[in-house]
């Protein structure tokens, strides 16, 4: 399986190679190249820097390894610029074209040093080029603001599309106004770090979320119900509960089922969970649609869920689908989405909703975050401390999944990730800290599965500590309630305790094929009824009917 890897948050006071720092002179030397440690610059920094953007990297023709690459750091508005240089892995290269390093036979342009200029619309002017509520093209046609970032190419030479993030969208969401985004349905602040009803940090339960994401079937089953035994209970009286962000292919529904039944949150990560990177980020309003509302279809069928609770989406590699994403949740009634991440910070961010522009830097895979207003809740993935020693330790960037915190490799080591990160929740704003993982992790390292749950039993004994899904987060924030009064909080005390044996002890195996899988023959586990082709993305019901 393909996996790309992140360098966001990179920074560095001047050229970083090998673990040299070589101070950058304010001022351009007056020749044509300049060595900085054991890098020659073409020409100068300046030039080098001139319309490229402080997180765009690139190669230098001067470095010849392709996991090489460089961005431009620009010490506020009028400050000097600086190169910060980044390496990726071994066994790595730097895709410029998606801006991530990925696995060398995966990265076809090592050849070229940055990725492809397109053309740009002039929406700053000195003068104004175009009446009011229309703005002009790359070659100063003007058409209708509403065009712009809308899908569509109707500038003839496609400028319209072509400067559409969060920071240059014309008709991008607006800053958080308080005045108007008022709780249970909306929540914004303008860092992201508030805390919702204005509690004091002592009246904030502090919130853990445990969220699984892929096939759930009989190769995990086990560690779930380990992690999930019925003896661990929070405060309140209630079992803890997890997210599980479920992708199709080769998923037991009838243990799905069971993990609904017990109160557990299914969420939906995909149909196929293709590894191709465009495929997410440049993905289509329909093949959004037929992944996230084709899976919770089948979902609902062979799990038999039919309370309406599936409510939340993970994209596949937390490949952000932009505003096209967006739009087909709120079309198919997707409360909320939990693949955007923040970058590691002092302070966390509480998830917020996305009326109002995202309070942060839009950080990761491909950065095809949202830019325009949506009424949907993002359950921001704060980005994991991964260093040991706090306070000695040099900084490191952040990772989201625990999994992708390369340096842990042993069990006293995740135990300080899970108490260092707890602490920075704990004793700054009491955000909700999300531990998200994939069950292959814990199969690839034994011992970590104990320290877990060492960890869940001394955090649930205390009596502000509290382990929920991401829905009741957001139960929570849209009526915020004291520590003092959260174990009579009505929202958490469904399925509280739950008892009793499985819907069926022994569920029906069905060996099932598609044509969309070149006829390859898979088991589909359920305690339903066998359908009469395996489920897929354009027969999600596997009886040949289309997603309607």
């Amino acid at each position: 399986m393909a996996r790309s890897f992140l360098l966001w948050g990179v920074l560095a006071v001047g050229i970083v190679v090998e673990g040299l720092v070589a101070p950058v002179p304010p001022q351009p030397l007056p020749r044509e190249k300049r060595q900085l440690g054991q890098v020659d610059l073409p020409v100068t920094t300046e030039e080098l820097c001139k319309n490229k953007d402080n997180e765009e990297f690139f190669r230098l023709p001067t470095m010849p390894d392709c996991r090489d690459v460089f961005r431009c750091d620009r010490s506020g508005t009028n400050g000097p610029i600086r190169l910060a240089a980044v390496r990726c892995p071994n066994a790595l290269a730097f895709d410029v074209d998606n801006q991530v390093c990925d696995w060398k036979k995966n990265v076809k342009n090592c050849d070229r040093l940055e990725r492809p200029r397109k053309v740009q619309p002039l929406l700053y002017t000195d003068e104004p080029i175009c009446p009011p509520n229309q703005l002009a093209c790359g070659d100063g046609t003007c058409i209708a603001k509403a065009f712009f970032c809308n899908g569509n190419s109707d500038c003839a030479d496609g400028s319209d599309e072509n400067a559409c993030n969060v920071r240059e969208d014309p008709n991008r969401a607006p800053k958080c106004d308080k005045e108007q985004c008022i709780l249970p349905d909306c929540f914004c602040s303008a860092d992201g770090t508030q805390i919702p009803g204005n509690l004091g940090l002592n009246q904030t339960p502090q919130m853990i979320t445990i969220t699984f994401s892929g096939a759930i079937n009989e190769g995990n089953i086990d560690l779930y119900q380990d992690i999930f035994n019925e003896n661990n209970k929070n405060t309140n009286g209630c079992q803890i509960k997890g997210t599980f962000f479920v992708s199709h292919r080769y998923t037991n529904y009838s243990a799905v089922q069971e993990l609904h039944r017990k109160g557990h949150e299914i969420a939906v990560f995909s149909i196929s969970n293709r590894a191709e990177a465009s495929y997410w980020t440049d993905g289509t309003y329909d093949d959004w649609l037929t992944e996230m509302a084709g899976a919770r279809l089948i979902t609902e069928r062979f799990a038999n869920i039919t309370d309406n609770s599936i409510i939340g989406v993970r994209a596949p590699y937390l490949r952000v689908g932009g505003n096209t994403q967006f739009e087909m949740m709120t079309d198919q009634l997707f409360i909320y989405d939990a693949s955007i991440t923040a970058p590691l910070s002092r302070v966390p961010l509480w998830p917020y909703t996305l009326y109002f522009r995202m309070p942060h830097k839009c950080h990761g895979n491909a950065q095809n975050c949202p830019s325009r207003s949506h009424p949907v809740w993002e359950m921001v993935v704060n980005e994991l401390d991964r260093r040991e020693d706090l306070k000695h330790d040099e900084q490191l960037s952040g990772c989201h999944f625990v999994d992708s915190c390369t340096n842990i490799r042993d069990a006293e080591q995740f135990e300080k990730l899970l108490h260092n990160n707890f602490d920075r929740h704990y004793n700054t704003n009491r955000a909700p800290l999300g531990l998200h993982f994939t069950a292959a992790w814990f199969k690839r390292n034994k011992d970590f599965k104990n320290v877990l749950m060492k960890f869940i039993n001394e955090k649930r004994a205390q009596n502000d500590v509290y382990f929920v899904t991401l829905l009741q987060v957001i139960q929570w924030m849209q009526n915020p309630t004291e520590v003092t009064a959260i174990r009579d909080f009505a929202d958490w005390k469904e399925k509280c305790d739950v008892k009793g044996q499985p819907y069926c002890s022994l569920p029906n195996s069905c060996p099932l094929r598609t044509q969309e899988l070149r006829n390859e023959e898979l088991n589909l586990y359920t305690c339903m009824e066998c359908p009469r082709n395996y489920p897929w993305l354009l027969n999600p019901t596997g009886d040949g009917l289309d997603l309607v």
